[in-house]
């Protein structure tokens, strides 16, 4: 039986129902059992627990021979790496409990790094805690730039005729389709035939700036003439608060931004067949801004 947290967000879902596909037991966990429903409807046995709460999650991992953990995002957590700490404290303290021998940790380019990456530090401090236990085979999987941070761009476009952010222009980063990183995840824990701890990156299907993602976008909308801007932080920050975003999360953002600006933040590994993934950056944007930004579809 393999243990999905995070089961119906974007990568949980996915690693969730691969494993299904697969002949798996999935025990999906959720603070909200009624969001498991379509998992259940395919197997999957639906768990509710805390993810801050240790011995919930224990218990949600008993008799588990794999676990997908990560840590679910809240934005408008007051401090959010407070809130970071407290999830993979339990995480950890769960998984060694339960005895857990197997574990695939989400985690991000620049985890490597222990500060000056926004909410990245947090994926830095679980995998350095999943590396203490011991007896525990992990891998953490450090995937690159969420093709889905670019959904709230559609309300961006909407208001202001243009797509804006932080990062520069030109900043090449590899973008990846949460839906690849689940698979992905998913093809690990199934095989399970890892030992020790280790970090593998995953680089989406290519490297992209935010003016050829613009493009892609602009394409995709009837806008060819669609423009990025780079914004300085002191417009960004308190957007970011209209948004719904602690000042705690906006601050980590525009930090995190910096560091792949700088370069501080980026890739260890070179690009390979290995961590190439097959989701090209005009599939999402067909499949999921397109609908988002004339509003016939749902957030992803």
């Amino acid at each position: 039986m393999i243990a999905v947290i995070g089961a119906s967000g974007n990568t949980g879902r996915v690693v969730a129902e691969t494993l299904l596909a697969q002949g798996e037991k999935v025990r999906a966990i959720g603070r909200d059992t009624s969001r498991l429903a379509s998992l259940v409807q395919r197997g999957a046995v639906s768990y509710a627990a805390n993810v801050t709460h240790a011995a919930e999650l224990a218990k949600a991992f008993e008799g588990a021979e794999g676990v997908y953990v990560m840590l679910p995002p809240d934005p408008a957590a007051a401090d959010v790496p407070a809130y970071q700490s407290a999830v993979s404290d339990a995480l950890a303290s769960a998984i060694q409990k339960a005895k857990v021998p197997y574990a695939l940790a989400l985690s991000s380019i620049g985890a490597d790094k222990p500060d000056r990456t926004g909410p990245v530090v947090g994926l830095h401090e679980l995998e350095q805690k999943l590396s203490g236990i011991s007896g525990l085979n992990a891998v953490y999987l450090r995937a690159g730039y969420f093709m889905e941070n670019l959904l709230p761009q559609a309300q961006v476009i909407r208001g202001f005729g243009k797509a804006v952010g932080p990062l520069r222009a030109d900043l090449k980063v590899p973008m990846i389709a949460t839906r690849d990183i689940g698979a992905r995840a998913a093809s690990i824990l199934h095989k399970r035939d890892f030992t020790g701890k280790q970090a593998r990156e995953l680089h989406g299907q290519r490297d992209l700036d935010y003016r050829e993602a613009t493009a892609v976008i602009g394409r995709a909308i009837d806008k060819p003439d669609l423009e990025y801007a780079q914004l300085p932080d002191a417009q960004l920050r308190p957007a970011l608060i209209q948004m719904g975003m602690s000042a705690s999360m906006a601050n980590l953002l525009l930090e995190m931004a910096e560091a792949l600006n700088s370069g501080y933040m980026k890739p260890l590994e070179p690009r390979s067949a290995e961590n190439t993934t097959p989701t090209p950056i005009e599939t999402f944007v067909a499949e999921k801004f397109a609908s988002l930004f004339t509003g016939k579809g749902a957030n992803a």
